[in-house]
Formats: C-alpha cells, structure tokens, sequence
C-alpha cells in the first residue's frame, strides 16, 4: 500500500516506497522557487487559454482554471498559502491547490506540458523582468552621473595612471568615464533581454508533446518573441541565465571600480569628495572615524557575484541533453544575483545624487607631481622641436622641480629656459590647471565644453 504522503505526489503512480524523509526535503526546491509564483501562474493560465482555444480543453475548464489560479494566487500574495515540501516545487503545490479548489479540471492542466518546460518559462519570464528593473536602476545611476559631471564640469582633480599624478582631468570627465561604462552595461543586459526572450513552453519534456498545441499562440500571450526552435535545447538551455550572470558580473566589477575610487578619494589621504552620513558608518572605538561602508560593501559583493557566475559555468557544463535535476541548482545563484545587483545599484543611485567636491583639495592635488608635463612637452613640440627631444628637455626640468621642491609653473623663466631657449614666457598659460584641461577641446576630451557637449549628448540616450 502507498504511504499517504507519497499518493499526494502527482508522479507517485511508479513508486512502491516512500521517498525517505531527508531524500525529500533535500531534493526540495519549493523553499526557495516558490518566488517564482507569479510566473507559474501567468505561464499556466496562458497554457490553459491555448489548451481550449486548441479544443484539448471546454471553455469552461479553462475558465475555472483561470479563476482557480486567481485566487490561488490572491492566497499567496495575502500570506494565506501552504507551502508543502512534500510537493517538492513552486509547480506542483500550486497544481495541487488548483486542484483541491475546482476539482478534476485542475488536474488538465499539465496537459501537452511538464515540468521541464515550465520552469524554463518560469525563470525566463522572471528574469525578463528583473532585467527591465535592473535596466531602469543603471538609467537611474547615470541620470545621477549626469547631473554631478554637470554641476562639477569645471572642477580640476589630478588623473591618475598607476595610480601615480599622471595629468588634469575635469571631475566631470571623470564621471562621464563611468557613465559611459554603465551604458555598456545597460547595452548588454538589453541585449542579453533580447535573447532571453524565446519560449520554452510545449518542448514538454524534452520531445514536445502528441497534443495539437499552439505554441506561438502561448508565446504571443505571454510577450515572448517566439517559441523555441528545439524541443532539447528548449528545456535543457540556460545559456540565458549565464549570459545574465557574465553580464552582471561585469556590472559589479565596474561598481567595484567606482567603489574603490570613492573609498580612496574620501580618506583623509585624499580628501577629494565627501560622502553623505546617510551611506556611512562610524566606528565603535574610534569617534572620528567616518567609514564608506556602502562602496566597500558593494566592492565586496562583486566576489559574490563573480562567483555565482563560475558557479553556473559549472553546473551546466558537463550535462548531458536534454533536463536533468542538476538545473535545480540554478536558481538560488541567479536570484542572489538578481537581489544583491538591484540592491548595489540602487545604492549607489541614492548616494551619487549626494556627493560633494572638495574642490581646493583636488586643485591642490593635482599642482603636485608635475601634471602638466605633458603640456610643457606639446607646447615645444609646437615650437618646431621634435616631440622625443621635447620629452628629454621636460624630464630635465621636472629633476630640477623635484630637487627645488618645486611645480613647473612655479620654475622662474631663466631656470627653464637652460634646457630650451624655444621656452618663453607664453609657457605658463599651458602649465596652468585650467589651461591644461581647457586646451583638451575635442570630442572626448576633458576640457569643460566638451564635457557639458557630452552631457548634452548623453541625456537623449537614456529617454529610451
């Protein structure tokens, strides 16, 4: 006789024993697939729409159906609903409560489908959405970028190549840079969309189905641009959820980038931007501590992420064709990327709109290390001499503002005309700050009219 437990199971008809209580719990993924409801249930009342239109199912079984999932659905959205792990899944215990509220036409709904194929919809209808919401959290962040860069398109901060003094930069170039590294991220992820967009449902198992379904009819109405071509790949597939990952993944690391630049430029080494108390911390020892908890968290989270992605990697790459219960472990990365990628960038969107400059101390800092040297260099070479003579002559003069403990523009006339009487006393517009970046006028370029150009450029990209 079957253990109760295991007659519950819709699959149970084969079995003699009772699934041994930790194989169950174990094998389980209601505890955490059970996010997925909506998704379930929207795919299931498209399936069913398809199934009468198709004559498999009355009118009215497709209609109880759809109220049925309605109001399983209203259960679960009010706290209401059971969970059951002995039903293993997010699929099976919304069947069985169907099932339990309208009686033997719940039981038709799986007709022409399985598992397989439903989980697959399930995650790509899911993930469809996540990305339009994680799309619209970049939008967000780069509308911040944008409104900074405007507000500091003048401000003068040294830039940096090996982390050493290298030449001035605009604040606001500076944050175009990162703008335009999110528009690459928003690109992909768009893309990414685009493939993800293709319907699983009726592959079935792995064969497709005997029943005389309709299945660009489903995918019409649930918004994908097609069904899937191979009734194989349809459920065994989950390039898409790679790709996702890859793509956050590169998300997070320019994240992590911006992270470590805000965690240098507010320590007091730095000193460059102040943070709002609102994404910081203090220490309980130290009173004068200020700590950018934020940025570090989120510099911190990229490893997660980065790991969830080799993780994926590897669960798919020894499969066989087509589904095999492996792919349950997909899931759980993939939503901790989902969560944790929502929750970086919307962080940083807040806490973007609340920077501040400190302006004396990015000037200051950028008059140290000879940053406009490379300026003394094209002003000689304008001069007629060639650029290699050029950088020789400046590399003198720097090892004399370095013995003298002196910038360039600080060097009198006389001590840098002993390397080139080519030098004249035109030479200190071009090793001015200002002069420097102003004289970068092009397209790309740091100088601050081609920055608000950018800008200017910039804003029509994200009204789409």
């Amino acid at each position: 006789m079957h253990d109760t437990n295991q007659s519950a199971k819709p699959w149970a008809g084969r079995f003699n024993a009772p699934t041994d209580a930790f194989v169950e719990a174990f094998t389980a993924s209601v505890d955490f697939d059970r996010r997925l409801y909506r998704y379930d249930i929207q795919g299931s009342i498209a399936h069913a729409t398809m199934l009468a239109r198709q004559g498999i199912l009355s009118g009215a079984e497709r209609d109880a159906i759809v109220a049925g999932l309605e109001q399983v659905r209203a259960r679960i959205e009010a706290g209401e609903f059971d969970w059951s792990i002995p039903l293993e899944d997010v699929h099976m215990n919304i069947e069985s409560a169907l099932t339990q509220a309208i009686g033997d036409a719940g039981k038709k709904l799986h007709t022409g489908r399985s598992r397989n194929d439903q989980v697959a919809t399930d995650v790509r209808l899911w993930l469809r959405e996540e990305i339009d919401t994680i799309a619209g959290e970049i939008r967000r962040l780069q509308r911040a970028l944008l409104d900074l860069a405007e507000r500091e398109a003048d401000t003068v901060l040294p830039g940096f190549t090996h982390l050493q003094v290298a030449q001035p930069i605009t604040f606001g170039h500076h944050m175009m840079a990162w703008f335009e590294m999110l528009d690459r991220d928003h690109d992909r992820l768009v893309d990414c969309r685009r493939r993800l967009n293709v319907m699983p449902l009726g592959a079935a198992a792995l064969a497709g189905t005997t029943y005389p379904i309709d299945r660009a009819y489903t995918a019409e109405l649930l918004g994908f641009d097609r069904p899937a071509e191979n009734s194989l790949d349809a459920v065994s597939d989950r390039d898409f959820a790679i790709e996702f990952s890859a793509d956050a993944a590169i998300l997070m690391m320019h994240l992590s980038r911006f992270s470590e630049e805000l965690i240098l430029w507010s320590s007091a080494q730095f000193g460059f931007v102040e943070l709002s108390d609102s994404f910081c911390t203090g220490s309980s020892i130290m009173p004068q501590k200020k700590n950018p908890d934020v940025p570090e968290l989120v510099r911190g989270k990229s490893g997660r992420i980065f790991g969830h992605l080799i993780g994926l990697l590897t669960l798919m790459k020894a499969q066989p064709l087509a589904y095999n219960k492996d792919n349950q472990e997909d899931k759980e990365p993939l939503f901790d990327t989902v969560d944790n990628l929502k929750g970086s960038l919307k962080v940083y969107a807040d806490m973007m709109a609340h920077v501040s400059c400190n302006h004396e101390r990015m000037r200051e800092a950028a008059r140290q290390g000879f940053s406009t040297a490379t300026d003394l260099a094209d002003y000689l070479v304008r001069k007629g001499i060639p650029f290699r003579d050029a950088h020789e002559i400046v590399g003198k003069a720097v090892a004399l503002g370095v013995r003298e403990g002196r910038d360039l523009a600080e060097l009198p006339l006389e001590s840098l005309q002993q390397f080139s009487d080519a030098i004249t006393d035109d030479v200190y517009a071009v090793l001015t700050l200002d002069g420097s970046v102003a004289a970068r006028d092009h397209l790309g370029g740091t100088a601050p009219n081609q920055v608000r150009a950018a800008i200017a450029r910039a804003r029509p990209r994200l009204a789409d």
